[in-house]
């Protein structure tokens, strides 16, 4: 199966009133507003982490459910876990590969 057989799409939808559903790290957490409505923002990737904290909330444990990515894991962890699911021989000790930086441009 593709990974386009097994894509799912759905609308996310959410309505928050006198909060801060997504704090600018920028501005000392202050909300995120558009300047010309004056309607809070939310970016996407504060989307998507409210999305991947439901499903690790509501499926945990459940096969074909885990979020690689998750706030305060270890990401080693995550790599190693990922080798054992996948039957892949796990490296040693202190040699998993490392995520490398993207030089800033």
């Amino acid at each position: 199966m593709g990974i386009h057989e097994s894509r799912i799409e759905f609308v996310y939808l959410f309505d928050v009133r006198n909060g801060d559903p997504d704090g600018d790290p920028d501005a000392g957490n202050m909300p995120q507003l558009d300047p010309e409505t004056g309607h809070g923002l939310v970016t996407d990737v504060s989307l998507k982490r409210k999305i991947r904290n439901y499903v690790q909330l509501t499926q945990e444990g459940r096969p074909g459910y885990e979020i690689y990515v998750r706030e305060k894991a270890i990401l080693n962890d995550q790599h190693a876990r990922a080798y054992e699911a996948g039957g892949v021989t796990l490296p040693e000790k202190g040699k998993l590969p490392r995520a490398r930086a993207t030089p800033a441009r």
